[in-house]
C-alpha cells in the first residue's frame, strides 16, 4: 500500500483516520473539497513555476511521471530536475519539487512552499516534509547532503514584471532537519506498518484527546458516543482540560462540575448549557450600545489575495478590498444602504472614495471581527495616503459587534464560536446564507477573482455581480438585525 507525504502528515494527525482512508475508502467521510484547499494547491503550482525559473537549466520531468521516468532521466547528464519521483521497496512515494545533483555526487533537495516563512507548527511542518523526501531518496540509495526550503519573501512588493530572485527566498535547513530526521524516518516506517494492518479499533481515534480544531475528518465515524453539545465545543479549551474531563468520564458540557477550573468566558458557556438558555448581561449590553455615536455604519469588506501578487504595490498574500457593503443607520432608525463592487483588480482608490462620499467622517463604524477591516484600512493608508485622515477616522471609531457575544451574550448553541455564521442561525434563523449562491468569503474571492482575471470566464457577468452584492449585503444587514435584536432583548 502506497504512502505519500500527504498520507504521512495525515498519519501524524490521526493514524486511524489514515487507516480508514486507505483500507475502507467507501466508509471514509470525505468532506466537500473546499475552495480554500483548491486555492492553496493552485497557488503552490504557481509558486513552483517561479521557483523553477531559479534553475534555468533544470529538466522538467513528465507531469505525474513515474519513478521509472525519473530513473531514466537521472541516468543522463542532467544536473537539476523538477518533479522527480521515487518509491521505496515498502511503497513510500515522494515527488521532489527541485532535485539538484552536486559535484561530490550527492543531492540537494528543494521543497517549494507558498508560505512566507519556514513553518514548523503541527499542521504545517516544512522540516518534516523535507525529511520525508530525504528519507525516500536515501532509501533509494541517493545521498542527500543539502536540504532547502524555497518560500515567498514576505517583504517583496511587486513593481512591474516579477523577478523570481526577489519574490522567493531560498532558505537552507540542512542543519535544522538533522535534529528531527531520525524521528521522521521512524514515523514513516510506523505509518507503513499501521496502514497495512488488517484492522484497528474503530470505536475511537487518536483525536479523542485533541481540541476540536485538531480533529480529523473521520472523528464522527470513530467517536459515535460524543454528544451533540460536547466538551470539545467549549470555546478555546486546551487539550489538557479535554484530557482531564475525558478521564473523568465527562463528555457533555452540562455535566462539567461547577468546581472545574475554566476561565470566565468558558464558565458562562457551561452555565448556559446547564440552563438551556443564553446568559445575557442586559445592563452592560445597553450601556455599550448606547455609547455608540450615530450614524452607525455597519460595514463589511470582501477582499482578494494571492500568493504571487497580481498588481504593483502589493505583497504576497496581501488582501486587496474589491467590495464593500455599508448599512448606515440614523438615530431615528432609518437606514440607507451603500454598496461598491470593483470591476477590475486595482489598488482600491475608487472604493475608498465611494466610502468617504457615502459616510463622511461622522458616527461609528460597526464591523464583525474588526481587526480584519482595520488591517485593510491600514494597508489602504499605505497605498493611498491621500485618504489617511478618513481611514484613520474609521479605525479610531470602529466598534466590533462580535465582542458582545464573547462575554455579554453567551449561548451554548453558538458551539463555543462567535462567528456571525454561528450566532445568526440561533438569534435570527429567518436570515440565512443557505439560499445564496455565494455563502462565504472564500467563494466571493474565488468567483470575483475568476470573473476579473480569467480570460476564459464564461458565466454571465451581471448575474455574478448580483450574487456578490447579495452576499456582502447580507453580511451587513445581518449586523443591523443583530444590533436591533440586542436592543430589544429583555
Amino acid at each position: 500500500m502506497q504512502l505519500t507525504k500527504t498520507d504521512y502528515i495525515q498519519y501524524l494527525n490521526c493514524p486511524e483516520s489514515l487507516w480508514l482512508f486507505k483500507n475502507k475508502p467507501d466508509e471514509y467521510p470525505n468532506g466537500e473539497f473546499s475552495l480554500f484547499l483548491q486555492k492553496l494547491i493552485d497557488e503552490g503550482y504557481e509558486v513552483e513555476e517561479f521557483a523553477q525559473k531559479l534553475f534555468p537549466h533544470g529538466i522538467k520531468l513528465p507531469e505525474f511521471g513515474t519513478p521509472k521516468d525519473t530513473e531514466d532521466a537521472l541516468a543522463n547528464d542532467g544536473v537539476c530536475f523538477f518533479q522527480a519521483a521515487f518509491k521505496t521497496d515498502k511503497g513510500v512515494f515522494a515527488r521532489i519539487d527541485v532535485l539538484e545533483h552536486l559535484h561530490n555526487n550527492t543531492w540537494h533537495i528543494y521543497e517549494v512552499k507558498s508560505s512566507t516563512s519556514v513553518k514548523t507548527d503541527k499542521k504545517h511542518n516544512h522540516l518534516k516534509d523535507a525529511c520525508f523526501q530525504k528519507y525516500v531518496l536515501e532509501q533509494n540509495g541517493y545521498k542527500v547532503s543539502k536540504v532547502s526550503i524555497i518560500h515567498l519573501n514576505k517583504d517583496y512588493v511587486r513593481n512591474g514584471q516579477i523577478d523570481p530572485d526577489a519574490l522567493l527566498t531560498v532558505e537552507e535547513v540542512t542543519d535544522r532537519i538533522e535534529g528531527v530526521y531520525a524521528d521522521v524516518a521512524l514515523e514513516v516506517e510506523q505509518a507503513v506498518h499501521f496502514i497495512n494492518q488488517a484492522s484497528v479499533d474503530e470505536m475511537k481515534c487518536s483525536c479523542r484527546l485533541n481540541t476540536r480544531t485538531n480533529h480529523c475528518d473521520s472523528f464522527g465515524y470513530f467517536n459515535q458516543d460524543i454528544p451533540e453539545f460536547s466538551i470539545y465545543e467549549i470555546g478555546n479549551i486546551r487539550a489538557n482540560k479535554i484530557e482531564e474531563l475525558h478521564d473523568a468520564g465527562i463528555l457533555e458540557i452540562k455535566d462539567i462540575p461547577k468546581n472545574f477550573s475554566l476561565n470566565a468566558k468558558q464558565a458562562l458557556q457551561i452555565q448556559s448549557a446547564r440552563k438551556g438558555s443564553p446568559i445575557i448581561a442586559h445592563a452592560k449590553i445597553d450601556k455599550i450600545l448606547s455609547s455608540l455615536e450615530f450614524p452607525l455604519h455597519f460595514i463589511d469588506y470582501e477582499t482578494y489575495a494571492s500568493a504571487v501578487p497580481r498588481i504593483d504595490g502589493v505583497k504576497p498574500h496581501q488582501h486587496i478590498p474589491f467590495q464593500v457593503s455599508i448599512h448606515s443607520m440614523q438615530a431615528d432608525g432609518s437606514i440607507k444602504h451603500f454598496e461598491f463592487l470593483a470591476h477590475e483588480l486595482e489598488i482600491p482608490a475608487q472604493l475608498v472614495q465611494f466610502m468617504s462620499d457615502s459616510t463622511g467622517m461622522i458616527g461609528t463604524f460597526i464591523s464583525w471581527h474588526k481587526s480584519f477591516e482595520m488591517g485593510r484600512n491600514k494597508d489602504m493608508i499605505d497605498w493611498l495616503p491621500k485618504y489617511q485622515e478618513y481611514l484613520e477616522y474609521m479605525n479610531a471609531n470602529m466598534f466590533d459587534l462580535e465582542d458582545i457575544f464573547k462575554s455579554e451574550y453567551v449561548d451554548y448553541r453558538f458551539r463555543g464560536s462567535t462567528s456571525i455564521k454561528k450566532v445568526l442561525p440561533v438569534l435570527l434563523p429567518e436570515l440565512s446564507y443557505d439560499d445564496l449562491e455565494v455563502q462565504n468569503g472564500t467563494m466571493a474571492l474565488d468567483l470575483w477573482g475568476r470573473m476579473v482575471l480569467d480570460n476564459d470566464f464564461n458565466e454571465d457577468i451581471h448575474e455574478v455581480q448580483q450574487k456578490l452584492l447579495e452576499y456582502c449585503k447580507l453580511d451587513t444587514w445581518a449586523m443591523v438585525e443583530l444590533f436591533r435584536k440586542l436592543k430589544t432583548i429583555r
